[in-house]
């Protein structure tokens, strides 16, 4: 279930105060929330918001192997990321474990906000988000998060939209 957006900035962990500020700053209109339970994955998250999983916009990151930079790839919830597809992009890359993720980004796995970071990452964004009028993304916090559109993506991180993930399986 979720809770209220908050509207104190003090009452939100760090992480989400830090992501509060920039959707401020950057003149989104739609701050965090908290929800009642974890999301740490995209089905939780989905889950606890009652929409699609697809529509969770969900942030992997990976390690790019020629200078060590964060690549962030926000993703529709409900698609595998094609690594031949990103590193075809951005060139070689590698998984990232929990602790290169901390400390590029100043977030922990399961609250990966698109904003926000303690270093700016090499972006990309699943085309695939195209097909929701309105994505959740992660707001910093396993608890955290926030309402776009997927165009608002763009805007907010300035990264382009690509072709990133694996293709779906028939069903």
């Amino acid at each position: 279930m979720m809770t209220e957006a908050v509207s104190s900035l003090d009452a939100l962990p760090p992480g989400v105060q830090r992501v509060a500020q920039v959707l401020q700053a950057l003149g989104h209109p739609h701050g965090p929330h908290m929800l009642d339970g974890a999301a740490r994955t995209a089905q939780q998250a989905a889950d606890a918001l009652g929409v699609q999983l697809g529509q969770i916009a969900k942030s992997i990151i990976f390690r790019r192997k020629q200078d060590d930079a964060a690549v962030l790839v926000i993703t529709s919830g409900d698609r595998r990321v094609d690594e031949k597809k990103v590193a075809a992009l951005v060139g070689k890359i590698g998984r990232a474990d929990a602790e290169f993720v901390k400390a590029r980004t100043g977030f922990s796995i399961g609250g990966v906000s698109p904003v926000g970071h303690a270093s700016a990452p090499v972006t990309l964004i699943d085309r695939e988000l195209q097909r929701f009028a309105v994505v959740w993304a992660a707001a910093g916090h396993p608890h955290g998060v926030f309402p776009l559109h997927p165009n608002d993506l763009e805007r907010l991180t300035g990264a382009p939209v690509a072709d990133v993930v694996q293709e779906p399986v028939a069903s």
